[in-house]
């Protein structure tokens, strides 16, 4: 069986996104497989972030593989694929958590904790990470719309326009949700500093 040359760049750096999701649209597994492996660490860390590390992290950047490579052909602008998968585990993420609150509600699933130990560097000061706990276990609380967009803005850096792209909400929603977010955590920790 004779393969076609794979296309790549000028600089010898690889096939461009635009050329593997041709390519992965074409039926060619490996152009599917070179997408996953320029994204799988991106995904999964993004995954980690937004789930605050729970063990379904995996699970989540499975599924967003599963679903960008099942609806490549809607993809309209090839080369935005990054984009594209990100606001996948967004939503994706988004759904999982609003399910696990509800079955949570409901006492069809135990409310599994956030493992901040997973998040947090062996290397950080101990105040530091006292202090990130406390964030974490707060932010637990959170519902899950206001959880995603604290954790797109504050930990991944996202402006608000780039937010409501992936949250697919308008940038009025994205700053209210923010400003709950935010003013829930500011209550919480002050009155854990009155305590």
């Amino acid at each position: 069986m004779v393969t076609e040359p794979r296309p790549t760049t000028r600089s010898g750096a690889g096939p461009t996104d635009a050329a593997l999701v041709v390519a992965a649209r074409a039926g060619e597994l490996w152009a599917q497989e070179a997408l996953y492996q320029r994204y799988a660490r991106m995904v999964l860390a993004l995954s980690q972030r937004i789930l605050a590390g729970r063990d379904d992290a995996d699970d989540l950047s499975q599924d967003a593989f599963v679903y960008a490579f099942t609806r490549l052909d809607t993809l309209q602008n090839p080369q935005a694929f990054h984009a594209w998968l990100r606001s996948i585990v967004v939503r994706t993420a988004s759904k999982r958590l609003r399910r696990q609150r509800l079955l949570t509600r409901l006492g069809l699933r135990r409310n599994d904790p956030i493992e901040p130990d997973t998040m947090i560097s062996s290397e950080a000061p101990v105040d530091v990470a006292v202090e990130l706990r406390h964030v974490y276990s707060l932010m637990a609380k959170l519902p899950p719309e206001e959880h995603v967009a604290l954790v797109l803005r504050r930990v991944e850096g996202m402006e608000l326009l780039e937010i409501a792209d992936e949250m697919k909400l308008s940038l009025a929603t994205v700053k209210r949700r923010l400003a709950s977010a935010e003013a829930r955590l500011s209550r919480a920790t002050t009155k854990r500093g009155q305590v």
